[in-house]
């Protein structure tokens, strides 16, 4: 089972939350990008550019945060943050 868990903040208030699951048998990368496909479907929000310091982060700590500067459209939250919370 690989899960991952979306939030989206502002003003350090958690507003939304979810969790994916995914038991497909591909590659790390491809349920990360399978995850954040549904997280940006579910939240209605343009999917988020990996920057090397998003990239960076997600490889460190199995956790990352898309700010304004990851997505091409306005956000009006601050950041979103995923976080790998259970791997196989």
């Amino acid at each position: 089972m690989f899960r991952i868990w979306a939030k989206i903040f502002r003003d350090n208030h958690l507003l939304r939350d979810t969790v994916i699951c995914n038991d497909t048998a591909d590659t790390r990368t491809h349920k990360v990008f399978a995850a954040i496909d549904e997280i940006c479907y579910e939240f209605d929000l343009g999917k988020p550019i990996w920057l090397d310091s998003t990239v960076n982060e997600f490889k460190r700590h199995a956790k990352a945060r898309f700010s304004q500067d990851n997505f091409i459209e306005t956000i009006d939250f601050d950041y979103l943050e995923i976080h790998v919370i259970e791997e196989d």
